[in-house]
């Protein structure tokens, strides 16, 4: 990103590197906090950024469309010439529906919300804010991961990033089984309960309802309880793309054509769930690797990148940095699609 802000070298490459468009991940738009240890606030944004964000969009002459529109645009051979963006949500946060509504009612844009059923239901594992409400807690953590054990001090803030940090990512490169585990013996320990902290979190089912009716929304499926898909077996798979679809469904009234993969990325899904997703009659599915959409999408709909809003670089220029193409173009090496 230095190299861009410094050369703006992105703004010669844009024409050659925007494609048609961009689908935007956001998770978490509430009022800023200032937290010392806050490992997580890559995930949110501030309501003020967002609303800036919007209307910055717009500024541009870019069309903020819904899914449905993108998936239109990617299978119509006419270039439009307008880029557009596409709005989504993942997991079902509260403050979707307490401050991001708000704000697209203002501006009048749609969006899809990705929901997991389990944390509808209040029953799955918010594991990643699990961890954080533990390591917020404890002054120091004593446990056996990865079959190794693991010992840090964590009284300071920087303490404790840096303990965070290093658990996350040893969990991250093992299984679901195991990082819950673990997750659970933190919460145990620091008397954190795991079921109590999904239902504040997130929107209950009754509480969706409003949401699963409104005009500018759509409701796509997130799973049941948010496990990494790549990390089960075939049969899980298909259970929790199913399940979390009829579920939604029957709770919300609502018919739900689009999947999100849980965490998304190349080590939580691949090929595998990419070709299930389609077998099960998604109209599309959503990772978080990042990147922009060109024509070639078109025969990828179960593999679309999308651009994460990330709440540490809440910059209007570096999102049209991201926003050009330009940085994607040289990560993957000039290919535009990246399914694999």
């Amino acid at each position: 990103m230095g190299f861009f802000r410094a050369s703006g070298a992105h703004r010669l490459a844009e024409p050659y590197t925007r494609g048609l468009g961009a689908i935007l991940t956001f998770h978490r738009v509430r009022h800023r906090l200032e937290r010392g240890f806050a490992p997580n606030q890559s995930l949110e944004i501030s309501i003020d950024f967002f609303d800036a964000l919007l209307k910055h969009l717009r500024n541009r002459g870019v069309a903020i469309i819904s899914l449905d529109d993108v998936l239109a645009r990617l299978r119509t051979t006419e270039d439009e010439g307008r880029p557009f963006v596409a709005l989504t949500f993942d997991d079902g946060y509260r403050d979707l529906l307490e401050h991001a509504l708000p704000v697209m009612e203002r501006h009048r844009v749609p969006f899809t919300a990705y929901i997991a059923s389990g944390f509808a239901q209040g029953e799955a594992r918010l594991w990643w804010l699990e961890m954080e409400e533990a390591f917020r807690r404890l002054d120091r953590v004593d446990v056996v991961a990865g079959g190794r054990r693991f010992t840090a001090r964590c009284e300071s803030a920087a303490e404790k990033r840096e303990a965070f940090s290093k658990l996350y990512w040893r969990l991250r490169a093992g299984g679901e089984e195991e990082l819950l585990r673990v997750a659970s013996t933190l919460c145990a320990e620091a008397r954190v309960d795991p079921q109590r902290l999904t239902a504040s979190q997130c929107l209950s089912w009754r509480a969706l309802e409003p949401l699963a009716r409104h005009e500018l929304a759509a409701i796509g499926a997130h799973s049941v309880t948010h496990a990494r898909l790549a990390k089960l077996d075939t049969g899980a798979v298909i259970k929790e793309m199913t399940e979390s679809r009829a579920e939604i469904s029957r709770r919300l009234g609502v018919a739900v054509h689009h999947f999100c993969y849980p965490v998304g990325d190349a080590s939580s899904a691949g090929r595998r769930e990419f070709a299930l997703a389609r077998e099960l009659g998604f109209a599309s599915g959503v990772t978080t690797r990042p990147g922009v959409l060109f024509p070639q999408h078109s025969d990828h709909l179960y593999a679309l990148p999308r651009l994460s809003v990330n709440g540490l670089h809440q910059s209007l220029d570096e999102f049209d940095i991201l926003l050009s193409g330009a940085p994607f173009a040289l990560m993957n090496r000039g290919r535009r699609v990246m399914a694999a």
